[in-house]
């Protein structure tokens, strides 16, 4: 029998944003709206457990769509050998989205996958009678009072938001921008769950339609 799902939602909005086409390699340029793992990302940044799946439903694009380049030292594990050594950076162009906002929209149920579940989460989850419904009244509690699991990012760490929250009044769907194919887009890379192995999921023919993006359904996650 199917488990009920409870709604999430949130809106977030930022300076700079940068959702990673793997497709651009060492000059990554950006998706014009987050991937599911990226939304799925930044609900479980407000609040994280391994004995729920959060399930991104959709993302609405609330301004304009702006590229601008951008440029960084990079200093990371991707650098040569020699630079690592040596203590040297490089510079790193990237193409981002400036001035973004978004609402966005989940769904959240119990995880049937038990056995790779830390013995606090079973715990927890034996003393809970819905997971889905008490994951989602703290989290909007915490939403609404600004708190965090872990720091929200908009793509790279150092992309901050200015808002994370509830839905403010005056935010308005772009309803105005053209239709955007994307011919394939990065959905996951750890399609099984917690602590599972890496393997890269991908959507194809996506439409961003009057400023939305929905995320197709596969199922369950553990069925995958």
């Amino acid at each position: 029998m199917a488990s009920k799902v409870y709604p999430l939602q949130m809106e977030i909005a930022g300076n700079t944003a940068i959702w990673t086409r793997p497709d651009t390699g060492d000059s990554p340029c950006s998706y014009p709206a987050p991937t599911y793992s990226a939304v799925k990302a930044l609900f479980e940044s407000v609040l994280w457990g391994p004995d729920v799946l959060v399930e991104p439903v959709k993302a609405e694009i609330c301004s304009p769509i702006r590229y601008h380049s951008y440029a960084t030292n990079y200093g990371g594990p991707l650098r040569k050998d020699k630079s690592v050594k040596d203590g040297s950076n490089y510079q790193l162009y990237a193409t981002v989205l400036t001035d973004v906002c978004y609402r966005l929209y989940a769904q959240v149920r119990p995880n049937p996958r038990k056995e790779k579940m830390p013995q606090t989460a079973l715990e927890w989850d034996r003393r809970t009678t819905s997971p889905g419904h008490a994951y989602q009244e703290i989290f909007n509690r915490r939403l609404t009072r600004g708190q965090s699991f872990a720091s929200l990012s908009l793509g790279w760490r150092e992309f901050t938001p200015s808002y994370f929250g509830p839905f403010r009044e005056g935010t308005k769907v772009c309803s105005e921008i053209p239709d955007i194919v994307i011919p394939s887009m990065l959905r996951e890379v750890f399609p099984a769950g917690y602590r599972s192995d890496w393997r890269a999921v991908y959507d194809t023919n996506l439409v961003i339609h009057q400023g939305v993006l929905i995320y197709p359904e596969r199922g369950r996650r553990c069925d995958q």
